[in-house]
């Protein structure tokens, strides 16, 4: 009768971990019911909260750049002489980036919600500078009027935009994206306070009653009430400007480069293209141009009927051949702004996985003589990367760098933001 028994619970013991094993070990998506450690129910009244979670949600114009191992570094002749970006390995954690350059018509939405939104002062400050057209001795004065707000320009890069007023808008673009995402799939314009001193929304505050591990988590779950917070995985992790190290990687695109199962980078690249040309080399537009820059002194466009890039100044944010991550405009169009501090001995100084030059970390500012007019260096100056429609060929080598005053703007300079791959390494 005892030998029955046992042979029984054995048995029923097997099923048990057959059942288990063909469950698997929990997953995000799949935490089950019960804590893998304490064995305490989720979603009850003791238990911790733990919502429903696929993947991270879709965020508009991105594209996903998957990482991994590089070398940056300037792949040109060092001309400038600046020795301010030599090559080193790193490795870039996969992110996502806009596919194309931010668009006027993009920054003429970003005007409207927060004229609606947000104080009065705030709207004028993030007004771009459209001066940066102007020149003595050039009668660029139509741009002035008529660049930023005129339909036919609607898809081109917004330029005269400063650092700061480009990070000013990635945050706000992250609040819009989530309130529209916290309202089943419908933005709604106007409620509570504002994210730059007006009303908005509770459902978007961090601190959103019903975030996982929270009290009344587990009542906001049960209900139905639509939350949203880090935990519930409900919003779009920050939208934000690229770090210098993600934009020269998704710059490069060596992934178009690699044989399956062939971890050398055999092929390095001056522009975000192969060969060595900045012209097509292959089918019907074979000679023409792969980007929008300066050929040489006082030529901007070609000639009449003979065309080279076609552009004069700024073009269409979707002109010109996407690189092999499907990113537009890469090099040339306009200078595209990055997270980092400008340091010449970055590329020594910073580390070796996500490299980032933050303020107040290493080779202080005082070190540079700004007041004595011997150095344009400080905490406030941001590099920016590219080439735009004014720059001749060598700018358009991404490992090339160049650096302004983060509340400086000109007509050569845009940006697109970028958002962290969150919860996976592909």
């Amino acid at each position: 009768m005892k030998l029955t028994n046992y042979l029984r619970l054995s048995v029923l013991g097997l099923v048990v971990l057959a059942s288990c094993g063909k469950k698997g070990p929990p997953t995000a998506q799949k935490p089950g019911k019960y804590s893998s450690t304490t064995g305490i129910e989720y979603n009850t009244e003791k238990g911790m909260a733990v919502a429903n979670f696929k993947k991270i949600p879709e965020g508009p114009g991105l594209v996903f750049i998957e990482g991994g191992r590089t070398v940056l570094g300037s792949q040109e002749e060092d001309v400038t002489q600046t020795h301010d970006n030599i090559e080193r390995t790193v490795t870039i954690a996969s992110f996502y980036m806009d596919e194309a350059e931010v668009a006027n018509i993009h920054w003429l939405e970003y005007l409207h919600f927060i004229r609606a939104d947000s104080a009065e002062e705030f709207y004028r400050s993030a007004l771009p500078d459209t001066t940066v057209w102007a020149r003595d001795l050039s009668f660029n004065d139509p741009y002035v009027t008529y660049y930023l707000r005129y339909p036919g320009f609607r898809y081109f890069p917004v330029v005269g935009v400063s650092w700061l007023q480009a990070d000013d808008y990635c945050s706000w673009r992250t609040a819009k994206v989530n309130e529209r995402l916290a309202a089943g799939g419908e933005s709604k314009p106007g409620g509570g306070k504002g994210l730059f001193g007006k009303k908005k929304d509770k459902a978007s505050g961090e601190g959103a009653a019903g975030a996982e591990g929270t009290a009344g988590a587990a009542g906001a779950l049960a209900t139905g009430k639509s939350t949203t917070s880090i935990e519930n995985g409900n919003t779009l992790p920050n939208y934000r400007l690229p770090t210098e190290a993600e934009w020269e990687y998704a710059a490069q695109a060596l992934v178009g480069t690699q044989e399956v199962g062939n971890e050398n980078q055999e092929e390095k690249r001056i522009y975000p293209w192969d060969g060595k040309s900045t012209r097509n080399a292959y089918g019907k537009k074979q000679g023409q141009f792969l980007a929008n820059f300066k050929r040489g002194r006082g030529d901007y466009a070609g000639i009449a009927g003979s065309l080279n890039d076609g552009a004069m100044i700024t073009e269409y944010i979707y002109s010109y051949p996407p690189n092999d991550y499907g990113l537009y405009n890469m090099a040339g169009n306009v200078n595209e702004w990055v997270q980092d501090v400008y340091r010449p001995l970055s590329f020594q100084d910073v580390e070796d996985l996500n490299p980032f030059r933050r303020n107040g970390v290493g080779d202080p500012a005082e070190k540079y003589d700004k007041k004595g007019y011997q150095s344009l260096i400080d905490d406030h100056v941001r590099v920016y990367k590219g080439g735009s429609w004014r720059d001749v060929a060598y700018w358009l080598s991404p490992g090339t760098r160049r650096f302004m005053a983060e509340d400086s703007s000109t007509a050569t300079i845009g940006f697109r933001c970028a958002m962290i791959n969150a919860g996976s390494n592909k």
